[in-house]
């Protein structure tokens, strides 16, 4: 893939002066879902699929971009001193936010870049391949112009791109667990403070099997704000007599003696999904450092369940595609991940039925969905790189 992207850099804008070929992952939250914007724990991983980029700097503050998975939308011209949002400049906004946000920050971007991207993250998956551009494009930023930024620093920018510039409101998670990625490790992030941890991901006989519903989703337009602004609201409601600054603080008891302070239903069911999603997210962790994937899965369950239910954001392509995998010989847990609204599910599969697993799921899915789901085994990698 190397070569093919820099003929292509080299065909675009030639090839003079120093071109660098750099590559940062995709993620995969194995538990812990809508918890990291209030203040609670996840357990995501890197991937070893991800967004790979050929980048150069020019001598000029002219900014060139061309995506070879947008290849009908050829190369998309613009400048460092005109870092606007336009809806319709499509994918570019993401790089040209992370530029944006590197200035808001004070550091010295003086003159432009061309850059070539190439991702082999399924788009609007829910792999993250938005904070996978994002956290790739600070990486060229801080090597190419000599900044001193360390990769949590970066994902800052990342996530400040997204909130200020994109209008999403994301927590931190996919930008972090993208930038400090360890092969065979998760990361068992603490959103409050963002203290961190890594924790071997040993399956022994089983592997991660990803499942994409193929149901596109944008974040922008779906209901994620409006979740977060529900936990805010149920949030100020518990602060009128709780001295908390995050549902992420709450055991499940604290939560069940106070929950009455919330005063709709709903907003009560979401602080719910919160505050027991972070439990069973610390319980995760626990279970597979003692070697208890049985446990593990059954966590995951929880998770997705409590998700459908509590949380309301799976739909009925990510409960399709869950319930047809839990009955699955071989299956230790499965459950969506990501934001939902479509997009992908996790599951932990013994090794010796993964091949069953993908044809029998699959084949229950298209019979009840009427199109295709996409299966990727895939194996934890490391955060972003110069190749």
């Amino acid at each position: 893939m190397k070569e093919k992207m820099l003929q292509k850099f080299q065909e675009l804008f030639g090839s003079e002066g120093e071109i660098k070929t750099y590559f940062a992952p995709g993620r995969v939250n194995l538990i812990g879902e809508h918890t990291d914007y209030n203040g609670g724990h996840v357990f995501p991983c890197a991937l070893t699929i991800g967004t790979y980029a050929v980048a150069r700097k020019n001598n000029d503050k002219t900014l060139r971009f061309y995506s070879m998975n947008f290849e009908n939308i050829g190369t998309k011209i613009s400048s460092i001193e005109e870092l606007k949002y336009d809806k319709s400049e499509n994918w570019i906004n993401y790089p040209k936010a992370v530029i944006w946000a590197m200035k808001e920050k004070g550091y010295n971007i003086d003159s432009g870049m061309d850059v070539v991207y190439y991702g082999n993250i399924p788009y609007g998956s829910g792999l993250s391949s938005s904070a996978s551009i994002e956290v790739l494009t600070g990486f060229i930023l801080k090597d190419l112009f000599n900044l001193d930024v360390d990769m949590t620093d970066i994902a800052l920018i990342g996530q400040l791109a997204e909130n200020k510039y994109v209008g999403v409101n994301c927590g931190i998670m996919d930008q972090f667990a993208i930038a400090n990625g360890s092969k065979d490790c998760a990361i068992f992030l603490d959103t409050s403070n963002l203290k961190y941890e890594y924790a071997p991901v040993k399956l022994s006989n089983a592997k991660i099997v990803i499942m994409n519903t193929n149901k596109k989703r944008g974040l922008g337009d779906s209901k994620y704000n409006e979740r977060r602004a529900e936990c805010e609201e149920a949030l100020k409601e518990l602060q009128t007599k709780l001295d908390i600054n995050s549902l992420g603080e709450l055991t499940e008891e604290e939560f069940e003696a106070n929950k009455d302070l919330i005063k709709s239903d709903i907003r009560q069911k979401r602080a719910k999904h919160a505050v027991y999603e972070n439990q069973r997210t610390l319980k995760a962790v626990k279970a597979l450092e003692n070697n208890n994937i049985e446990l593990l899965g059954k966590l995951m369950i929880a998770s997705h369940d409590s998700l459908r239910d509590d949380y309301e954001v799976t739909g009925n392509e990510l409960d399709t595609i869950v319930a047809e995998s839990l009955k699955q010989d071989g299956v230790i847990g499965a459950r969506m991940t990501g934001a939902g609204f479509g997009g992908c599910a996790v599951s932990i599969v013994e090794n010796d039925k993964v091949d069953s697993f993908i044809e029998n799921v699959g084949k229950e899915y298209k019979n009840k969905i009427g199109y295709e789901a996409d299966f990727y085994v895939v194996e934890v990698g490391d955060g972003p790189k110069i190749l």
